[in-house]
């Protein structure tokens, strides 16, 4: 699942260069939305979204307002997703990076590495997993999580052994609530990737050409 072909990582050169034109594959799709720009009936979602977004109506976001209902319905579960999950914040915070790192998503990982460090990930683990590697410091919590979502994502399955040690630290409701806080965000990846949003203007990308 990870997009480094040449052209990709060309692309990546001369958004770092600022030598990208609007007419080059790197131009983003949508034009920047502000809460006074978007249209009327997303505007209520423009300000809730303005309240916890660290990139700001960018990112999944600005795609998502040019459908409000869907917006508004994704913001919904995303509210569910990070603040509400029965994973506790450090695993879903790990299980979202994991996503990110699938899709070499720019955005996801500017975002969620410093909310992860926050929760308590280890910046070794951190580090470890954007080096595309399976992180040799991991809790036991976090092995069993990066291999229940690494499995089910790449083998579209998960073996019962890994299941089982799933639901014995997360329990049925925490194994579901995994499952889908996976799963959106790699739906998350893809409105990033479709309307090649990138960090904000002057951050570091996360993920730089020739990196693994």
């Amino acid at each position: 699942m990870r997009f480094r072909t040449h052209a990709s990582a060309a692309i990546i050169c001369a958004v770092v260069m600022g030598t990208a034109s609007a007419d080059t594959p790197t131009a983003q799709r949508f034009p920047a939305s502000t809460v006074e720009t978007v249209a009327p009936e997303a505007r209520a979602l423009a300000a809730q979204i303005m309240k916890v977004s660290s990139v700001g109506l960018a990112g999944p976001y600005n795609p998502l307002l040019r459908s409000p209902v869907l917006g508004q319905r994704m913001f919904d579960l995303l509210d569910y997703l990070r603040w509400n999950s029965s994973v506790p914040t450090r695993l879903n915070e790990f299980a979202i990076l994991i996503i990110g790192r699938q899709w070499r998503s720019q955005v996801e990982w500017y975002s969620h590495g410093p909310i992860a460090l926050k929760a308590g990930l280890s910046q070794k683990v951190i580090d470890e997993l954007r080096q595309n590697q399976r992180p040799a410091s991991m809790q036991a919590d976090e092995a069993i999580v990066y291999d229940f979502v690494t499995e089910l994502t790449t083998t579209r399955d998960v073996s019962d052994a890994t299941y089982a040690r799933a639901k014995a630290v997360l329990g049925e409701q925490g194994v579901v609530d995994l499952t889908a806080v996976a799963g959106t965000y790699i739906s998350v990846a893809m409105l990033i990737a479709m309307a090649r949003e990138m960090p904000p203007a002057g951050k570091d990308l996360p993920f730089k050409p020739g990196d693994p």
